[in-house]
């Protein structure tokens, strides 16, 4: 049984980012590809052991290599990008990105024959089956696994913040959600997702990650699909709840943001602060505000008695770290709002090539 451990964390600050992305055909409709694109050509070398499939075979995920500071994130993530668009249509294919492709209709894509993939969808059915959704996971390096229990603990009141920011999946199994996030939705059905309990100290964590595994509850402990956790072996707290993004201005502001405020609480925990023990049940709500109404959204504030709204919380935060991306993120179009005024603008052609990703 996979497993991490405490000596992982050794290192403050640095990064990795994985996206996960659809492929489509020159229409930019969902077809299976992954088999030919991961299995029967080799990737171009920066690729090679940075891309995997997902259940569906038309999801696809890339990994950045280890980015030492944050001055480099941006090119090492359209390095990829570049290396995997240029795979893709060597082989016929093309990459789009969204939290759900709003085309994608789950009975009628092919699931992976991983036997990862397989076991999973014989234990949790319906959940699984119907998982057409696609994230972007942000890792920052940790030099000590108890602060990494404590800024992940930290971190789960400002995970609905990007969620609401990223929001980009309104559509899902071809109609209209009412929500700006249905992808946070449908991952949350599966088991081990969502928002994470409070954990005392990485022996708690430890021993919860053992005990899954003991029980048999995850197959390894990369089934703990949390929206913040620990990663015991990369040894980096990982934000795991931004829905997919075309463009990587919005990856790199959700980067730019997660690594700031993993910096910021690394520096509260060092200072001695006792950090929040906020019940999950209302992080809850704010995420579901957050699914709900995307940039639209009033949250609860983090003393968790007033309400604020989302734009005073991100000009607050900009201020607070020194940071402009989610600023611009905010006081752009919303990636839910933009499909569906594209939807009924100009229709699903249009809708389908606005997501194609963007490597400049």
């Amino acid at each position: 049984m996979e497993r991490g451990s405490r000596e992982s964390f050794t290192r403050m600050g640095t990064l990795g980012i994985e996206e996960e992305c659809f492929v489509v055909d020159d229409d930019g409709r969902p077809t299976s590809g992954t088999d030919e694109l991961v299995y029967e050509h080799d990737p171009p070398e920066i690729l090679a052991d940075r891309l995997d499939h997902e259940l569906f075979k038309f999801v696809i995920e890339t990994q950045t290599p280890l980015i030492e500071t944050p001055a480099d994130a941006r090119d090492s993530l359209l390095e990829i990008r570049r290396a995997l668009v240029e795979h893709a249509e060597a082989h016929g294919y093309r990459i789009a990105a969204a939290g759900l492709h709003p085309l994608a209709k789950w009975r009628e894509l092919e699931h992976a024959e991983k036997p990862r993939y397989r076991s999973q969808l014989d234990r949790i059915q319906y959940p699984q089956h119907r998982n057409t959704t696609a994230g972007v996971h942000v890792h920052v390096g940790v030099d000590d696994a108890d602060k990494a229990v404590w800024i992940a603990n930290e971190l789960r009141w400002y995970v609905p913040i990007m969620l609401a920011l990223s929001a980009n999946s309104p559509y899902w199994n071809g109609f209209d959600t009412g929500l700006q996030s249905a992808r946070a939705k449908i991952f949350e059905a599966l088991p081990n997702t969502g928002m994470p309990t409070h954990f005392e100290d990485f022996e708690a964590f430890d021993r919860f990650e053992r005990r899954m595994l003991e029980t048999e509850s995850i197959s390894d402990r990369g089934e703990l699909w949390y929206d913040v956790r620990p990663h015991t072996a990369h040894g980096t707290v990982e934000i795991r709840t931004p829905d997919g993004q075309a463009d990587p201005d919005v990856v790199m502001a959700f980067v730019e943001y997660a690594h700031a405020l993993v910096e910021a609480l690394a520096e509260e925990y060092e200072d001695g602060a006792s950090g929040h023990q906020h019940r999950r049940e209302l992080l809850d709500e704010n995420k579901w505000r957050a699914i709900r109404y995307g940039q639209s959204a009033s949250v609860i504030d983090r003393d968790l008695e007033s309400t604020v709204d989302l734009g005073e919380l991100v000009d607050r935060e900009c201020e607070r770290l020194g940071i402009d991306g989610i600023k611009r993120v905010y006081e752009s179009e919303s990636g839910a709002d933009r499909q569906r005024r594209l939807l009924e603008e100009s229709g699903p052609d249009a809708l389908c090539e606005s997501l194609m990703v963007q490597t400049h």
